[in-house]
């Protein structure tokens, strides 16, 4: 018999991780220079499979034109279970203007009440994700 302390960890389709990815708007954003690994919170916007967040000129977007493999991680937990869906893929700051006043009209909000002028798009080459049930530790045997 197949049961869920046997289970609990169930994989994502991609299909499920771009919904719970159109469902958020705050993740982080993993990248590393120099070896050294950094994580920032973003809001972001999930459109036509790829995600966008704005940023303004500092440490995260000198540290993504030195190295634009990033990885992007949203997660969600709920009383049984959680859940997380990793996206790993290239970043670039967007400069040419139709791209730029595409991304406009989207909704893209930010929850930090600072400006932020440069639009950024991740365009995935991998998406995970796990779903993970929640619940006591099994007993060793």
């Amino acid at each position: 018999m197949d049961t869920d302390a046997e289970r609990p960890i169930e994989l994502h389709g991609e299909d499920e991780c771009w919904e719970l990815l159109h469902s958020s708007s705050l993740g982080r954003l993993g990248v590393s220079v120099g070896n050294e690994p950094n994580i920032y919170p973003v809001s972001f916007l999930a459109a036509e499979q790829r995600l966008l967040f704005r940023t303004s000129p500092g440490t995260k977007l000198a540290e993504l034109t030195v190295n634009s493999q990033v990885a992007f991680e949203i997660d969600g937990f709920e009383a049984d279970e959680a859940w997380s869906v990793v996206v790993k893929g290239t970043a670039r700051a967007l400069d040419r203007q139709s791209d730029i006043d595409a991304a406009d009209v989207l909704s893209l909000r930010s929850i930090i009440p600072t400006l932020k002028y440069v639009y950024v798009e991740i365009t995935p080459h991998e998406v995970t994700g796990r779903r993970f049930k929640v619940g006591q530790e099994p007993e060793h045997t």
